[in-house]
């Protein structure tokens, strides 16, 4: 079992404004550098003389080399984050968790499917996937937020358009929104889904991954090619605490993606 070690400082290298309440920040080493990230996985990160919350990568390398993050301010900590600015320092631990398997996603359709900032951890995946073309089939990006200002990356899902099958969607329209209304399970039918070469990758609320998830299935997908990525309450990240418990797994050790066959009978018990 892991061991807690103290926090590396990092030191904030550019701040990018994604909504009026969620900005990305990009992290370099102030001294010593962690180990390398994969997609999918978290790391703690410490507000000093605040908090400290876990925090998946959402691009392993940023304009200055660096792992960039996203925060949405919704708690003291995450607020402390979202009011970086370049030149102020953090603690930061990891990498925890289990990411994102692309090793099963190789020769296969990728299918990414996000729900409001589900798609920070899910970023990395499309970036490694538009990276190395050669060892994955088709791929689809399939985004879903509650209003079209609550969308992040937006700049970047429309650069995605010409490589990718690329969907979004909103609960609710604003003024001047002239796209899809609805729940991001409305887009499946833009990809000419293939159940025998899909791997589909989802993050969002855990409605969403349930429902998706059903719906992929519904639609032929096997449901160990469905990986889902479950939050809990992650203290600890190194498996001691016990907060982010779903029945016999430890969510910041064998999480936070796992294959929904697995997911499943444990999202199904209301007690979990």
């Amino acid at each position: 079992m892991s061991t807690v070690t103290p926090p590396l400082p990092y030191r904030v290298a550019s701040v990018k404004e994604e909504t009026t309440d969620t900005r990305s920040f990009e992290l370099v080493p102030a001294r010593r550098e962690l180990p390398p990230f994969s997609p999918g996985q978290f790391a703690m990160i410490y507000a000093f003389g605040v908090g400290e919350v876990p925090v998946s990568v959402s691009a392993l390398r940023g304009p200055h080399g660096g792992l960039v993050h996203t925060v949405r301010a919704v708690g003291a900590t995450s607020t402390a984050l979202y009011r970086l600015r370049e030149g102020d320092t953090v603690g930061v631990r990891g990498p925890y968790g289990v990411g994102w398997d692309l090793t099963a996603a190789a020769g296969h359709d990728a299918l990414v499917i996000a729900g409001g900032i589900g798609l920070a951890p899910l970023r990395p995946v499309v970036h490694a996937v538009l990276d190395r073309p050669a060892a994955h089939g088709r791929l689809g990006v399939l985004v879903g937020a509650r209003t079209p200002a609550d969308l992040i990356y937006r700049e970047q899902i429309e650069s995605w358009r010409g490589q990718a099958t690329v969907g979004v969607i909103v609960d609710r329209p604003l003024p001047g929104w002239h796209g899809e209304v609805g729940v991001v399970t409305a887009l499946l039918d833009r990809f000419d889904l293939l159940p025998d070469r899909t791997c589909a990758l989802v993050c969002g609320p855990e409605v969403m991954m349930r429902r998706t998830a059903r719906a992929l299935i519904d639609r032929g997908v096997p449901p160990h090619r469905v990986q889902v990525s479950l939050e809990r309450n992650m203290r600890c990240a190194t498996g001691h605490c016990g907060h982010c418990q779903l029945g016999p797994l430890l969510l910041c050790r064998d999480g936070p993606v796992i294959a929904y066959d697995r997911a499943e009978p444990l999202l199904a018990v209301r007690e979990l």
